[in-house]
């Protein structure tokens, strides 16, 4: 009788979760588990937690879904807390598990908890899967891609390449090993309501992608992605993407097969080039990997601006600067900040306040309930000129955003 622990990551869901799957087909006994991690819970040397609020109620709601669902097909979810390493050395005792299931995720820091737990001699089985393109499937390999994303896009055009498929469902789930034996160290955590406009949880973010193709809303993406206000102007499929709800391949092959009905266009085009974009900043791992954490990213620059002293200003959204506060606002009340804005208060930060990308960096990572590692590197990068584009960084006409994105100053009202 093979015992098995699936250690869910950023994949909390059923559908198209091939290392979920794996396992299921390998296990007569299976321990869903999700660790949080001590260092979520490690303040900043500015004082801000590394998981906000927003972020812990999200993610509260979606393990609770997914527990949900677990236990429809016979499972559970068993929460813990503290070091990965720790957590799964124990339970793996505990119950005489093989080998330990899971999503591969190409960050330092996850990397880093992956080779803790092998040198401990536990059987660690990873898979990507958080991509819309399979690695394997690149018409290059991924540590030799194009350094800009233009190529990049170019090459996996050029080769036909749109989405790998998706995989189904488990259609059950292997029995719990023996519970009576398991210490359950962490069963559920309490957090602060949250103000959040995003239901967390698989079933939503698939309800949420059902509704958003039915009313046809694919059709002024490209035209309306870069609104401030409402619901609808962009796709909102971040959230939850980042913590895996729903995978960038379902979504993908649902988009195909809505083109396949109503026919291609601009803003169909627009929401896959989207999420090349996302598997772009995912792929660079692989070719830079730490190199993307340092002070000077990928630049050869020595030092960097370091000053943290407007940072309360800008966090609070009390700069002065009206778009830029309104936006800081919306983000500090909500967790959540248009793609547009984003890069406008990320450019005010580096540029205008003189501070250190990587400081915004932790602030977004700390707020955002759709904080994607990979992605939030790459545009922290991006906007400071320290990533793979040699055109330098971008810095934004702060009054010049104002009269393109919000003449009437409705934003800055509703914020401010």
């Amino acid at each position: 009788m093979t015992t098995l622990i699936y250690w869910f990551r950023n994949d909390l869901r059923l559908i198209d979760n091939p290392a979920l799957l794996e396992a299921c087909n390998h296990a007569d006994h299976l321990l869903p588990v999700y660790i949080h991690l001590a260092q979520a819970q490690v303040s900043h040397a500015l004082g801000f937690p590394r998981e906000g609020f927003h972020r812990k109620a999200f993610l509260r709601e979606s393990l609770d879904e997914l527990r949900v669902q677990l236990r429809e097909l016979g499972s559970d979810l068993l929460e813990y807390s503290g070091e990965p390493v720790d957590v799964l050395v124990g339970l793996s005792q505990v119950t005489c598990a093989a080998a330990v299931y899971c999503e591969r995720i190409e960050a330092p820091e996850e990397i880093r908890q992956s080779q803790q737990i092998r040198e401990r001699g536990i059987s660690l089985q990873e898979f990507w899967q958080s991509s819309m393109l399979s690695p394997e499937s690149l018409p290059f390999a991924a540590q030799n891609m194009p350094d800009m994303f233009t190529q990049f896009r170019k090459k996996v055009e050029y080769a036909g390449l749109k989405f790998s498929p998706p995989v189904i469902a488990p259609s059950k789930i292997p029995a719990l090993p023996a519970l009576a034996e398991i210490p359950s160290m962490q069963s559920s955590q309490e957090v602060d309501n949250s103000t959040h406009k995003f239901l967390g949880g698989e079933r939503s973010a698939l309800k949420h992608l059902k509704q958003y193709l039915a009313r046809r809303l694919p059709d002024t993406y490209k035209e309306t992605r870069n609104q401030l206000i409402g619901q609808d102007y962009s796709s909102k499929f971040s959230p939850g993407l980042a913590l895996g709800c729903v995978s960038a391949r379902t979504i993908a092959a649902k988009l195909d097969a809505y083109e396949q009905t109503h026919g291609a266009n601009d803003g169909t085009y627009w929401l896959w080039f989207e999420l090349l974009w996302r598997d772009y900043f995912r792929f660079l791992h692989f070719k830079y990997g730490t190199q993307l954490y340092r002070a000077k990213g990928l630049s050869d620059a020595h030092g960097m601006r370091g000053g943290a002293q407007h940072f309360e200003s800008w966090r609070t959204g009390s700069t002065g600067k009206s778009l830029i506060d309104a936006g800081m606002r919306e983000l500090l009340k909500t967790g959540y900040l248009s793609n547009c804005m984003r890069q406008i208060v990320a450019s005010y930060w580096i540029y205008d306040l003189q501070g250190d990308w990587r400081v915004g960096a932790a602030w977004f990572e700390s707020q955002l309930i759709d904080y994607d590692v990979y992605s939030n590197q790459g545009n922290w990068l991006y906007i400071a000129g320290l990533g793979t584009d040699p055109r330098g960084g971008r810095r934004f006409n702060i009054a010049k955003q104002e009269q393109d994105h919000d003449p009437l100053g409705e934003y800055q009202r509703l914020w401010l």
